[in-house]
């Protein structure tokens, strides 16, 4: 895989740092800790495959978590598919506790918290597809998260094996062959994930987890809509916008508190890009939904600690 970052020749006391700052960061928005202070090492190679990306991490023991203060900022929308390869790993989310082996799989989903945990050296392939890639096969994977795969059905380990090997050649395919290989690559996971939930009875909460991903989806469809309302989006799925507060509460936010956060996240990423660095922040704001400049400027200030102008020029001078 062409992209690597790697700890080797930084000074033991930047490495964790640089872990922190350039992989944690960038990969899908982390805090990353270890005890092991100047003795951390880490390296980290990647390669897109169509939509999905392709990455092996391997590192010295480390906890690593996604806040809910992480996704507040982010608008990354992955379920990453995480192989073992070397040493033992620990995931946690959706109230579920599981460990990669060797040989096995485990899913977890950027958009809500989680925590990884890796008590020795490890060394892993994560497979991150976009949710929007792997929801067209297949609903209701909330209630996989956190599980392990592929130590004794046939299926899961075909899963396990065309994926590792799939991401070890990802660097040496054409992108139309990266893309076909990608998707039959989610077909085949989709099938086994598939075939795991027919064996279960699937819990209350999958309704819920579907309805939520709806009104999610609604919002950032209509977030340029100034227009936006609480009652429009229950409208449109055909609920009460008393229900659409619950089902927000089940992430500690709100519809007003989420729409706010999923337009300044689209801000923050506008202001940040050189490619758009001619647009007036106003237009910017207004592109996304607010249409009032003075309570854009207090509010961002507010989530992100800076001014959007000042947030604009630490960005540039990158």
């Amino acid at each position: 895989m062409p992209i690597q970052f790697t700890t080797d020749g930084s000074p033991g006391y930047r490495r964790l740092a640089l872990w922190q700052d350039i992989v944690c960061d960038v990969f899908v928005g982390l805090d990353c800790k270890s005890d092991l202070g100047s003795a951390f090492r880490g390296s980290v190679t990647q390669a897109s495959l169509g939509k999905a990306v392709c990455s092996e991490v391997c590192s010295d023991r480390q906890h690593v978590f996604r806040t809910p203060s992480r996704i507040a900022r982010s608008n990354q929308d992955f379920v990453l598919v995480a192989l073992g390869n070397r040493g033992n790993g620990g995931v946690v989310q959706d109230g579920r506790e599981t460990v990669i082996r060797p040989g096995e799989f485990a899913l977890y989903d950027t958009t809500r918290p989680y925590e990884l945990k890796f008590n020795d050296s490890f060394t892993q392939t994560i497979f991150k597809v976009p949710r929007e890639m792997l929801q067209r096969r297949l609903a209701g994977t909330e209630t996989l998260t956190a599980m392990s795969f592929g130590a004794d059905a046939p299926l899961e380990r075909l899963v396990y094996d065309f994926i590792v090997r799939l991401c070890q050649n990802a660097d040496s395919l054409s992108q139309d062959t990266a893309t076909a290989l990608s998707e039959q690559a989610v077909d085949l996971l989709a099938m086994a994930l598939s075939e795991r939930l027919g064996k279960s009875s699937l819990p209350s909460s999958t309704h819920r987890s579907a309805l939520l991903y709806r009104v999610k989806a609604h919002i950032r469809a209509h977030l340029a809509d100034p227009d936006l309302s609480l009652a429009e989006t229950a409208a449109a799925l055909g609920i009460s916008p008393r229900y659409v507060n619950d089902l927000l509460a089940d992430e500690d936010t709100s519809f007003q508190r989420h729409v706010l956060a999923e337009r300044l996240a689209r801000c923050r990423r506008d202001l940040a890009s050189p490619l758009l660095a001619h647009r007036h922040i106003s237009e910017i704001a207004f592109a996304w939904g607010f249409n009032d400049l003075s309570h854009f400027g207090r509010v961002f200030r507010e989530h992100f600690g800076m001014s959007p102008r000042d947030f604009r020029q630490s960005q540039l001078r990158h």
